[in-house]
């Protein structure tokens, strides 16, 4: 504590939201960021889905049956929840809301529905960034070339692509994904920036008002 003036700046976290189709690039991105950055954290989803290989429950997702989920939804237990090629994903309310009364970030990886769901009740606690790819054929590229899904899921995500993407105007930031490195750079200055707002400074008016005393 500056003894000259007893006042302290805080601040109360934020959410951190990265959208994108498919395939350009988000879940990576988000990798990158969370490994450099020790104050964010990621919010792990629930989802009826089966678990990919090499996912870990709990860290990449709470991996529920259909009737666990449902009965999460009627205890409003979660912030937002969709539907996605037939499986349901949620985000839980409870880890999210205790971060961010502890100053610390967390950082989603849903896509727009989910994003709605959200800013309704968030307000100025979300910062949502939506990632764009450079081009049709590198976003079909890179969904054929990470060989998680069968061509027919393939074809599901470019059909839906074109509807995803049309939603950017919802969103504050949007990045083109050209290269991984520069859209990690992009995102974190984002980051760095949101974090400065005066709106996110708890005690700020008494720390300025404790400068001008001294």
């Amino acid at each position: 504590m500056n003894l000259d003036n007893p006042f302290e700046i805080t601040r109360r976290g934020l959410m951190l939201v990265l959208s994108s189709p498919s395939g350009a690039g988000k879940t990576t991105i988000s990798r990158e960021i969370l490994a450099r950055d020790g104050n964010l954290k990621m919010s792990v989803s629930a989802t009826t889905r089966k678990k990919r290989p090499g996912e870990v429950t709990g860290q990449d997702y709470h991996f529920v049956s259909a009737e666990e989920f449902r009965l999460m939804v009627n205890r409003r237990e979660f912030l937002e929840y969709a539907t996605v090629f037939s499986n349901l994903y949620g985000t839980p309310k409870g880890p999210v809301m205790d971060a961010l009364a502890k100053g610390r970030d967390v950082l989603f990886d849903i896509d727009w529905q989910g994003t709605q769901q959200i800013r309704e009740s968030a307000g100025e606690d979300l910062v949502s960034v939506f990632i764009l790819p450079p081009s049709m054929q590198a976003l079909e590229r890179r969904l054929k070339t990470r060989a998680q899904d069968s061509a027919e899921v393939v074809a599901q995500r470019m059909a839906r692509a074109g509807d995803e993407m049309s939603h950017y105007p919802e969103y504050d930031y949007i990045v083109v994904n050209h290269d991984i490195a520069t859209s990690v750079a992009q995102v974190q200055a984002i980051l760095t920036a949101e974090r400065l707002r005066r709106e996110r400074q708890v005690g700020l008016g008494e720390f300025v008002r404790g400068l001008r005393e001294v």
